[in-house]
């Protein structure tokens, strides 16, 4: 545990003191949102909403997915700065330097997810305080999974450049198809399909409805509230596994 807790610390430390990640973590999906939402505002409407409530929770997963990119980035600088090989020599448990790194990535997007939460009233978004707080099972869900299939991907990469590369190709379009941007209903058979499939849906669509509680954005068209939790929680609990499988592994 006291492995843990230092990994975890060091996560933190780093992240807050490179201001340009946590800048760039949280302000590009507000620019994005601030954008696209307004650009589609006078054209979109969802269950009497504006299109800025409709991604809303879209930007807010948005933050906590560039959140765990960039946390996650420290796996491939720690093994080119020789920190990794360090602590894989030591007596520390495999499990608890996945559980480090993990954890500190996934306290990094809470910790922006909550501020995000917070400015809801600035940004012109109803949120009642009870569905704020609701939200924060969701966003911890949905962080956890994101970090633990980052530390993942970041494990098997050698440069930060293919990192990026690998992440923006596979994460992204998994955002996009996840019903941040637009709702399932109205996309074809097909792409209706992969939404379905996607794991990311489902985290989707547990945020939208704790948030969209008491609002005018209704969840219509969505999986329910428990089954988008189990999957979501699955999710999390399969790329936690996954990590550990990777880390296991015989370098």
């Amino acid at each position: 545990m006291l492995a843990v807790w230092t990994l975890w610390l060091r996560e933190l430390v780093r992240f807050y003191r490179d201001r340009h990640r946590m800048i760039g973590a949280f302000g590009q999906p507000l620019l994005f949102w601030l954008l696209i939402g307004s650009g589609f505002g006078g054209s979109f409407q969802a269950g009497g909403g504006t299109y800025l409530e409709y991604l809303y929770p879209g930007t807010l997963m948005l933050v906590l997915l560039f959140t765990a990119i960039f946390s996650t980035i420290s796996v491939v600088e720690d093994r080119r700065e020789g920190f990794l090989q360090s602590v894989l020599v030591s007596p520390i448990p495999r499990s608890g330097l996945v559980l480090g790194k993990v954890l500190g990535g996934t306290t990094m997007a809470l910790l922006q997810g909550v501020i995000f939460l917070a400015l809801a009233a600035a940004l012109g978004i109803s949120l009642r305080p009870p569905a704020a707080v609701s939200a924060l099972g969701p966003v911890f869900l949905v962080a956890f999974g994101m970090t633990g299939l980052g530390f993942c991907i970041a494990w098997r990469m050698s440069s930060t450049a293919g990192f990026h590369a690998i992440m923006n190709v596979f994460l992204m379009p998994l955002w996009l198809l996840s019903g941040a941007f637009f709702p399932r209903s109205g996309a074809p058979a097909w792409l209706g399909f992969v939404m379905e499939v996607n794991p990311m849906t489902y985290g989707m669509s547990a945020l939208r409805q704790t948030l969209s509680a008491g609002s005018s954005v209704q969840a219509e068209g969505l999986p329910s509230l428990p089954l988008s939790l189990i999957v979501t929680a699955a999710f999390a609990a399969f790329t936690f596994f996954l990590s550990m499988v990777s880390v296991r592994r015989q370098k």
